[in-house]
């Protein structure tokens, strides 16, 4: 950028030989680069080592356990082994994030107190969940996996969260499930146990209409009436009144027989059925299976992940070399532009 005087003279504010502006400043910005590389080597140096540990899994696609092994009302059974999908790796990902989860692990692990957090201060929990998110995050993988990444000091302590995370999952996802799980099976055994009870009074209420001689209506009441039109042709009288006496106990008791028959029969139906939900409800209320297929448990870090000093260094030698020439262009142009300005006002 040039700028021209009314007496003819041009004031410069670009350094034109960069090289023999390095080459003037050599000695100024060595030191400033060896400062600063004192200075940011010194600071490096205060910054904690930190480990990272993982944990990689894949969600099951099976929910239910009923589902995957006894059940017969779906045409195609859900399979045990199959991974979850997309939608599965989702909800993974939101329990992953549940203050419950988090709150156990807290607590386990004395994280507080670990994190260095006052526990007198005024915003103890804010402060102690944006550490912990900080350091414990969860992601997709590109192959639908999830990822539990864990940052810490302590190399040990990181694998340890990991792997508790990973555990809790199970065990966070089950009794959600098995709270629901529950209910359905209370509700199944409910009607399972009235169905039973139903059909036990019917059963008793058949044995006594039999005792009472109402044994198989349709087809005792056709040898009645049958041996009744013969004893009639023969003339026996006293048969007729003994075939008679029990025509007349069937038409007493014959209808509830039926009723209750035909009822007890449909009722056994429909034990059948529940039957199969009962023993489903009842396998997902009492039994748990692993919601996860672990690929990749955290262990011990070996080698720390951050900082690393070497590049704390370089960046800040060079941004601060960057800094330096900046502010000493701005400098020289400036006295020289103070310079022309004093010959301008001399002349």
């Amino acid at each position: 950028m040039k700028e021209k005087s009314g007496h003819g003279s041009e004031i410069t504010f670009e350094n034109t030989n960069f090289l023999f502006f390095l080459f003037k400043w050599r000695k100024l910005l060595l030191s400033i680069a060896l400062a600063s590389a004192v200075v940011s080597a010194g600071v490096s140096l205060l910054i904690r080592n930190k480990y990272v540990s993982t944990v990689v899994m894949f969600p099951t696609s099976t929910n239910a356990i009923s589902k995957a092994l006894i059940s017969t009302s779906y045409g195609l059974k859900e399979d045990i082994m199959a991974f979850g999908e997309e939608e599965q790796a989702e909800q993974m990902l939101q329990i992953l994030n549940s203050n419950e989860i988090r709150s156990r692990v807290i607590e386990k692990f004395n994280l507080t107190e670990h994190y260095r957090i006052d526990p007198e201060s005024k915003y103890k929990n804010t402060k102690l969940y944006e550490t912990y998110n900080e350091n414990i995050s969860f992601s997709r993988t590109e192959y639908m996996a999830v990822q539990i990444r864990v940052v810490d000091e302590d190399p040990q302590l990181a694998a340890d969260i990991a792997n508790e995370i990973a555990n809790l999952y199970d065990t966070v996802k089950n009794n959600m499930q098995k709270q629901r799980a529950v209910e359905g099976f209370q509700i199944v055994e409910a009607t399972y146990k009235d169905l039973e009870s139903n059909i036990q009074w019917k059963e008793d209420s058949l044995a006594v209409l039999r005792m009472k001689g109402v044994q198989d209506y349709e087809s005792q009441s056709e040898r009645l009436y049958e041996g009744l039109v013969r004893e009639i042709g023969k003339g026996n009288m006293s048969a007729v009144k003994l075939i008679q006496n029990e025509l007349d106990t069937i038409a007493k008791y014959g209808t509830a027989y039926v009723s209750i028959r035909d009822a007890l029969e449909y009722d056994k139906k429909q034990l059948s059925e529940v039957k199969g939900k009962y023993e489903e409800a009842k396998v997902d209320a009492e039994q748990i299976i692993p919601q996860k297929f672990i690929v990749d448990s955290a262990f011990k870090a070996e080698k720390k992940t951050y900082p690393v000093r070497w590049l704390i260094v370089v960046v800040s030698v060079f941004s601060t070399l960057l800094m330096s020439i900046v502010l000493i262009i701005l400098y020289e142009n400036f006295k020289k532009f103070k310079q022309i300005q004093t010959n301008i006002t001399t002349e």
